[in-house]
């Protein structure tokens, strides 16, 4: 298995997910999620709203955190429990997300880990939130 198993984490573990958002990924995003608000797909109306210009579904960067749990920290056979989440600033079209998760917290007696989760574009945060997550134990 790739990842970590509980017994393997320790607190200020960390791991990152970065994906350039594309055209067509905020495309299919709205196809499969059914959002098909006009500031992610009609350049027209989004030039009229407050980000003055197209901007990728929060969530669909929010899913990179689910990416970078489930593949990297700590990796696969990861339960996602609970997830908050703060959005700090749009990512547009082109822009590179970097998802990076951190081993805040753990709970010993249940096997989960609690994750501080970070998106950043250029440096600069566009999501914030703390994760909760059943982790496979050893054996």
């Amino acid at each position: 298995m790739d990842g970590y198993f509980f017994e393997d984490l320790a607190v200020g573990m960390t791991a990152s997910v970065a994906k350039t958002i594309s055209e067509a990924d905020i495309v299919l995003y709205a196809a499969v999620s059914t959002d098909t608000n006009p500031v992610h797909i009609d350049a027209e109306t989004a030039e009229r709203s407050i980000f003055k210009g197209r901007v990728a579904h929060g969530m669909l960067s929010a899913g990179l955190i689910s990416a970078a749990l489930g593949t990297r920290l700590p990796g696969p056979g990861t339960i996602y429990l609970g997830q908050s989440l703060r959005f700090r600033a749009p990512v547009r079209p082109g822009d590179t997300v970097t998802a990076t998760v951190e081993v805040t917290s753990l709970d010993t007696e249940r096997k989960r880990a609690t994750l501080k989760t970070t998106c950043l574009v250029k440096g600069k945060p566009v999501i914030e939130g703390e994760a909760l997550v059943q982790v496979p134990a050893r054996g």
